[in-house]
């Protein structure tokens, strides 16, 4: 990945559907994410459909599945496999993270470490409301040391979402347990545990960012929000104090990068700081430098 060549990195988007499949409009679950979003009509991607679309915009992009099999009973699709395979076939453009339930206990950790090693995996994705799980649960514990061990980075969705979002009983998601304040445990427990905070943790805004200058391995995505929403606290913090921990993501497909940027070019964030947030910041927590692979 020729780092010095790109615009931006992209933290957070999603990969819906398998190369295996026929990309098609989504399920009820799907369309009403996209309500949420205001996102209009917006098809699932494949990894190369992924790569194709960053690949023409000139950005970089994490890609990853969300492992929710204990809530849902469904496996993931694709799975963590083909999501780390295709990703390699388009290193120039994409960084592969895997996403494994808690609930899977030792097989969940064994597949993790699977994944790591076998497969070149570069962090985790929790999505602690979708897998019904307290970050700070010693059930999850085991797969933060493999992670750790590694000296990888474990993103976790924080805050409201949209799965679930205007369903009858919000799909039975629960939003307390993405409150920020219990990835402090998990980041006092491993100190070198690279995390990343997803998304304006609405409704602790203040609490994500607590975590983040409290926590020196602790960073803050932008995804999921249209930066004309931002809480004025949160670009205030991404100015001055946190200017080196924060940054992009779009929340692909729901969200463009597209949209995401030009709202981006329109809030007050000092012009110093901008390509620290598009590009510089993920690049030095990736350690991705130049040319490299």
């Amino acid at each position: 990945m020729d780092v010095t060549a790109l615009d931006a990195i992209d933290v957070h988007t999603h990969v819906q559907i398998s190369v295996h499949e026929t990309p098609e409009p989504g399920n009820d679950n799907f369309s009403a994410m996209a309500d949420y979003f205001k996102a209009g009509a917006v098809r699932k991607f494949t990894v190369p459909m992924i790569a194709e679309y960053y690949r023409e915009r000139n950005m970089a992009a994490i890609v990853f599945g969300v492992d929710s099999m204990h809530v849902s009973g469904r496996e993931q699709t694709p799975t963590n496999e083909e999501i780390a395979e295709q990703a390699a076939l388009h290193g120039d453009v994409l960084i592969p993270f895997a996403s494994v339930d808690p609930h899977r206990g030792a097989a969940g950790v064994r597949a993790a470490r699977r994944l790591v090693e076998e497969y070149g995996v570069r962090g985790f994705k929790f999505h602690p409301t979708s897998q019904g799980f307290f970050p700070n649960d010693r059930m999850a514990y085991p797969l933060y040391e493999v992670i750790a061990e590694h000296r990888l980075t474990a993103l976790f969705h924080t805050g409201q979402t949209g799965a679930g979002a205007g369903t009858p009983g919000g799909g039975g998601l629960r939003l307390k347990y993405s409150n920020p304040m219990h990835v402090d445990d998990v980041a006092a427990d491993f100190p070198d545990l690279q995390i990343i905070l997803a998304h304006p943790s609405f409704p602790w805004q203040d609490e994500a960012l607590s975590v983040a200058m409290h926590k020196p391995k602790v960073y803050i995505d932008l995804s999921g929000w249209s930066p004309k929403y931002f809480p004025p606290q949160l670009v205030q913090y991404a100015n001055t104090l946190l200017k080196d921990k924060v940054l992009f993501g779009s929340d692909f497909p729901m969200i463009t990068p597209e949209r995401w940027l030009a709202d981006f070019a329109k809030i007050d964030i000092r012009e110093e700081v901008r390509p620290k947030i598009l590009k510089e910041n993920a690049a030095k927590l990736f350690g991705l430098t130049g040319q490299s692979r």
